[in-house]
């Protein structure tokens, strides 16, 4: 890949799961970068990911919908243009909300450790685990594993209007 380059989102790799929604990845994971970039697609009811936390921060964007806010164990709803920074060991997940998709610009290292907290409040959301675990595996063991594709929702999002 160019050391720069201009694609529409909709253009980019596409991963969906029917439990965590659908995912674009911006940045290539095979291009030796560290850091990420992603834009995270969250149908009303479905989670982002499992609470957690990361040693490195992390940041978050609404530009689209929606969305609930699960950090330190407390709920947050956030909207459009909402911007949440997650400072390293803060533990997080997001949870659609409102009528439609919620889209989220995430930033964030691609290295560190992570943790999956046992918290009562995600677990409510469909978001948490029963056992803290530092292993992604176990923590995503009883969910469906993310497949090629494009979000459910797709004509619904703003890079898809009018095509």
């Amino acid at each position: 890949m160019a050391d720069w380059y201009v694609r529409s989102v909709g253009e980019f790799p596409w991963f969906v799961n029917e439990k965590f929604g659908a995912r674009g990845f911006l940045v290539p994971f095979d291009d030796g970068l560290q850091f990420g970039v992603r834009v995270h697609v969250l149908e009303p009811g479905k989670p982002s990911t499992m609470y957690h936390r990361e040693t490195g921060q992390e940041g978050f964007l609404v530009v689209e919908g929606e969305c609930l806010l699960i950090v330190e164990g407390e709920e947050r709803p956030l909207k459009q243009w909402d911007y949440f920074h997650c400072a390293p060991d803060t533990p997080h997940s997001f949870v659609g909300a409102g009528e439609g998709p919620c889209v989220l610009v995430t930033l964030g290292l691609r290295s560190g450790s992570i943790v999956y907290e046992r918290n009562d409040v995600a677990l409510s959301h469909g978001a948490g685990v029963e056992e803290e675990t530092d292993t992604p595996d176990v923590a995503y063991a009883p969910f469906p594993k993310w497949e090629d594709g494009r979000p459910a929702s797709w004509n619904e999002l703003p890079w898809n209007r009018g095509s």
